[in-house]
């Protein structure tokens, strides 16, 4: 007779595996009979996501030969990796080309893990929001955050061969959002913070990295991203006109916590790690240099866009964004 550990056992078993993250969480599912209209701005959301589906196995020619290491011209070197240059600079000339390869694969890399993370925060959002519409189209873009994992992580296995672990600032995030019990705030993390950064980052990553493989998956990706964007967007809209002060000063910690984390992540330490370079002296560029902190601010300029469409730019993060270095003072022209 064949036996098989007990459910805690098993439970016991999972949890000592290093690349599992588990997040203890306790959320309301809601269901709803009311199947509403179909004439509405997120129903309108779903039939675009319809039509727009691709195939990560067939819409991307994977033929290409890429080799990682091999000698990059300087039109191809996505985003930070062209700035990196410079009497100031951690990386020594003859090292540019090993941290253009390293910088693709720490950014794919953390493509495929925010991806992972859009995919079962989204998968919650099916589950917690209230309204029929929001939950079909939460369901469509769980399929798009699969087929985005799909792709990065096939690039890497396949092309790179060279990949990073999350970073810890992104993981935090994840870990907040999964164990949130408000729908809403997961809707602000990942639709808002997560994505709005993903969209920016994968349009900039698009023109700029060296093959046509992962131009060809962030351009797609990238046309996602923007519909999710607009489903949270549409989704928040007007949602918290009506709240007190106490719900309202909640939203706003979780914002203060989440952009902090976020503005943490592009500092690359990974990388200077993994090269053996001065870790201080990369972190101390990367937040210096007008060239990364304009990168930086490139990349947040989509959240700061919609936190004052939903009326949620307060004093406090228009100064944490300054302090951070994530805005110009214009950005926020006609605050008080």
């Amino acid at each position: 007779m064949t036996t098989t550990p007990d459910d805690a056992t098993l439970f016991t078993l999972d949890r000592t595996r290093a690349d599992l993250m588990e997040v203890d969480a306790v959320f309301r599912a809601c269901l709803n009979w009311d199947y509403g209209e179909r004439n509405n701005r997120i129903w309108s959301l779903y039939e675009k996501n319809k039509t727009a589906q691709w195939n990560a196995a067939t819409d991307i020619d994977w033929d290409y030969d890429v080799r990682f290491g091999a000698e990059l011209q300087d039109e191809h070197s996505a985003g930070v990796a062209s700035f990196v240059v410079g009497n100031d600079s951690p990386v020594p000339r003859e090292l540019l080309n090993q941290f253009r390869w390293e910088y693709q694969a720490w950014m794919v890399s953390q493509f495929l893990h925010g991806e992972q993370g859009a995919l079962v925060a989204t998968a919650r959002l099916v589950e917690t929001v209230p309204d029929m519409e929001a939950k079909v189209y939460a369901a469509s873009q769980v399929a798009d955050e699969a087929r985005h994992v799909e792709a990065y992580a096939r690039y890497i296995d396949e092309k790179l061969g060279v990949s990073y672990p999350i970073n810890p600032g992104l993981k935090a995030l994840l870990r907040d959002l999964l164990a949130e019990s408000e729908w809403d705030i997961v809707y602000l993390g990942m639709q808002v913070i997560v994505e709005g950064l993903a969209l920016a980052a994968t349009r900039l990553a698009s023109s700029g990295f060296g093959d046509p493989i992962i131009t060809s998956i962030t351009r797609m990706i990238a046309r996602d991203e923007a519909r999710h964007i607009a489903f949270g967007t549409v989704s928040l809209n007007g949602m918290y006109e009506d709240m007190t002060s106490a719900e309202m000063n909640r939203r706003e910690e979780f914002l203060l916590e989440a952009i902090h984390l976020m503005s943490r992540r592009f500092l690359l330490r990974e990388v200077w790690e993994r090269m053996d370079l001065d870790v201080e002296r990369g972190l101390r560029f990367a937040r210096t240099d007008p060239m990364m902190y304009g990168y930086r601010q490139l990349l947040f300029q989509q959240v700061i866009h919609i936190l004052r469409q939903l009326g949620l730019l307060s004093p406090k993060l228009r100064d944490l964004f300054l302090a951070e270095s994530l805005a110009r003072p214009e950005a926020f022209h006609g605050m008080p």
